[in-house]
C-alpha cells in the first residue's frame, strides 16, 4: 500500500502543471475561505442579534447579548461547522471519487 502511494506521489512530482492543478488549488482555497469567513461572521452576527433582540436604551451597552445566549450562538456555530465538515466530507468521498 505504501509503495503504491509513493508511486502516485512520484507521478505527481514529475507531472507538468496543467489547468487541473490550478482548478484544484482554487477549489481548496475557496473551501478554506468560506469556512474561515463563516467562523469570522459569527461574532458580527452575535452583535446584530444583541442589537435587534436585546436593545435597552437605558443601559451603558445597549444591545448586547447575555453571556449565556452569546455562548450558545457561538457553540451552535462551531457544532454546525463540525457537522458540516463531517457530512460534506463523507458526501464528497461517496459522490466525488470515481472507481
Amino acid at each position: 500500500m505504501a509503495e503504491q502511494q509513493l508511486g502516485v506521489l512520484k507521478a505527481l512530482d514529475v507531472a507538468k502543471t496543467q489547468l487541473y492543478h490550478f482548478t484544484a488549488i482554487v477549489i481548496a482555497g475557496m473551501g478554506f475561505f468560506t469556512d474561515a469567513y463563516d467562523l469570522f461572521c459569527v461574532s458580527l452576527v452575535t452583535k446584530l442579534l444583541g442589537r435587534l433582540y436585546y436593545f435597552n436604551p437605558l443601559s451603558e451597552k445597549p444591545g448586547s447579548l447575555p453571556p449565556h445566549v452569546a455562548a450558545a450562538v457561538n457553540g451552535v456555530a462551531l457544532c454546525g461547522t463540525l457537522a458540516g465538515q463531517l457530512f460534506f466530507g463523507w458526501l464528497g468521498d461517496k459522490l466525488g471519487r470515481k472507481k
